[in-house]
């Protein structure tokens, strides 16, 4: 086996076990060895994180898991993104994503941030307490392909109706696809709420994206 091939193999490995340091220390000797970053990315980095949502959908990782696999990756996606940047690569899309008005919660957002990242999209992070026009001024100035919003209390879930409506008046809501989650959020409650899509859990955040935007999944 070639040290490029035991680089490959140790950053899926590490990324699965949530080795963060190792993770970086992989990459840099990758990018020293003048190994493509799209190698990297897609032949160790989105296999391993693929590889964490099917573990966490059969129940054997669980959402702690999933955070320090995600926090071991992005560790290496803020080497590689510049680097796939300059190289030109199209982004799959542009993910604007924020916790609504009123809610600090963001672990749940953050791990979606990072499998959507893995899996190829610019995603504008709004952070925390986001309020109905910063959505709308962010669609605005990046012209995201979908929207997230999350939730993590009864009591901020209704912030979801205000924020879809400021963007349906701004003349965007056709624009974008919408979608919502959040610990109580459901199926149904998206749908009262007219989102376009609700996911559960980051993997499914991802595939949703993806089949929304008529992408393969």
């Amino acid at each position: 086996m070639s040290r490029e091939e035991e680089i490959l193999d140790g950053l899926y490995e590490n990324t699965l076990e949530g080795n963060a340091a190792p993770v970086v220390e992989l990459t840099n000797e990758a990018l020293s060895l003048g190994m493509d970053p799209m190698v990297i990315l897609f032949d160790a980095l989105i296999p391993s994180l693929e590889e964490v949502g099917r573990l966490f959908e059969i129940g054997e990782y669980f959402v702690p898991e999933m955070l320090i696999a995600a926090n071991a990756m992005s560790g290496a996606m803020k080497i590689l993104q510049p680097l796939i940047a300059e190289s030109g690569m199209e982004p799959l899309g542009t993910f604007v994503m924020g916790t609504v008005k009123g809610d600090i919660h963001d672990i749940g957002k953050n791990l979606c941030n990072v499998m959507l990242e893995g899996a190829g999209f610019n995603v504008i992070d709004l952070g925390v307490n986001v309020d109905p026009q910063k959505f709308v001024d962010a669609i605005r100035e990046h012209k995201p392909n979908a929207v997230g919003m999350s939730a993590f209390l009864t009591t901020t879930m209704p912030m979801f109706i205000p924020t879809i409506e400021a963007i349906t008046e701004a003349g965007f809501r056709d624009q974008v696809k919408i979608l919502v989650g959040g610990a109580p959020v459901t199926q149904a409650y998206c749908e009262e709420v007219g989102a376009d899509g609700y996911a559960p859990d980051a993997n499914s955040c991802v595939r949703l994206t993806k089949q929304l935007l008529g992408l393969p999944v």
